[in-house]
């Protein structure tokens, strides 16, 4: 795959299938037989509806989930082509007395790449992303490590995740190849990334850590945006927990009635009717619910000016300053 069909995880696809719930349990221990059906199912669930882009990391379930996902792709020949690849590497678990640490040296994440490669029975990725910035790294260590990557055909696209303006500005002005994805945690629960932008010159301003700049920096550079956690772990569709949640899960629900969907295909349009261009990253393994994006994967997103405000108020649960 060339670096312009990889334009496919990083610019195209409106709905990424995120795999961190792949794999069985969060242990290190062997994924289970029924782990790899859970696993087929989910992925036979996504490409019903349109979605071909895959996003892995080497951690998900101490490295089951990109296993499991390797298994998927050798019982079905030939998915591996009608496909686009992510994973990401960086974080390091906890092991025994070490601590769970970010590890960006050169050196290590080539050795992850090669393990991920393994593990999804590949003989390359299409894009990995760095998936946490790591203190104690050099970007020039870090930059060689993914041109060697790059010029090896091992990798052909990289990108971020978690990662702020300067940083991504300081590591591409090492690099000769693009940085083509940030991937950071968006939704309409999670909603420091647009309420930076508002609260500007407010005492709550201050309370929001999303570094300002950031959406703006990544739009500006053609870098498409992923919003982990976008479904906001049901916290709108069955998991209401507060007055605002109960508030906002009603309105989507009318909502969905009004233009015949599902409350997620809205949950996910309010995403992705940012100008931006916000690619949601679903991460559940349950093939009714994944299905029941299929509207935010296959259609624009049917949200007015107002209907937008309204559900960002309505989460907020205080109108806005």
């Amino acid at each position: 795959m060339t670096i312009t069909n990889v334009a496919g995880a990083g610019q195209g696809g409106r709905v990424l299938y995120g795999c961190m719930g792949l794999g069985g349990s969060w242990d290190p221990l062997p994924y289970a037989p029924g782990d790899v059906d859970v696993a087929e199912a989910a992925v036979h669930a996504a490409l019903d509806i349109g979605i071909t882009v895959f996003d892995h990391a080497d951690i998900y379930r101490h490295g089951k989930a990109e296993a499991v996902f390797g298994e998927v792709l050798a019982r079905n020949p030939g998915l591996r082509e009608r496909i686009v690849l992510q994973t990401k590497c960086g974080i390091r678990l906890p092991d025994g007395d070490r601590p769970g640490l970010y590890d960006l040296r050169g050196a290590s994440i080539v050795r992850r790449v090669e393990e991920s490669l393994t593990r999804l029975r590949t003989d390359s990725v299409d894009v990995l992303l760095l998936h946490r910035p790591d203190p104690l790294a050099d970007p020039d260590d870090i930059a060689s490590a993914l041109t060697s990557l790059h010029r090896q055909g091992l990798v052909h696209a990289f990108g971020v995740s978690n990662t702020g303006a300067p940083q991504i500005a300081a590591l591409q002005a090492r690099l000769d190849v693009p940085l083509v994805a940030n991937q950071l945690e968006m939704s309409l629960h999670s909603r420091a990334w647009v309420e930076a932008g508002v609260l500007l010159n407010t005492p709550e301003g201050a309370a929001h850590g999303f570094p300002f700049g950031t959406l703006e920096h990544c739009r500006e550079h053609g870098i498409r945006l992923q919003a982990w956690g976008a479904l906001a772990r049901g916290r709108f569709t069955g998991g209401q927990r507060t007055p605002a949640e109960h508030a906002t899960a009603e309105l989507l629900a009318d909502l969905a009635r009004r233009k015949d969907t599902t409350p997620e295909s809205v949950l996910l349009w309010w995403l992705t009717r940012h100008p931006a261009g916000i690619a949601p990253v679903i991460g559940t393994a349950r093939p009714d619910r994944i299905r029941a994006c299929r509207d935010a994967a296959l259609r624009a997103p049917d949200l007015t000016h107002e209907e937008w405000y309204a559900l960002w108020t309505a989460a907020r649960g205080v109108p806005l300053p």
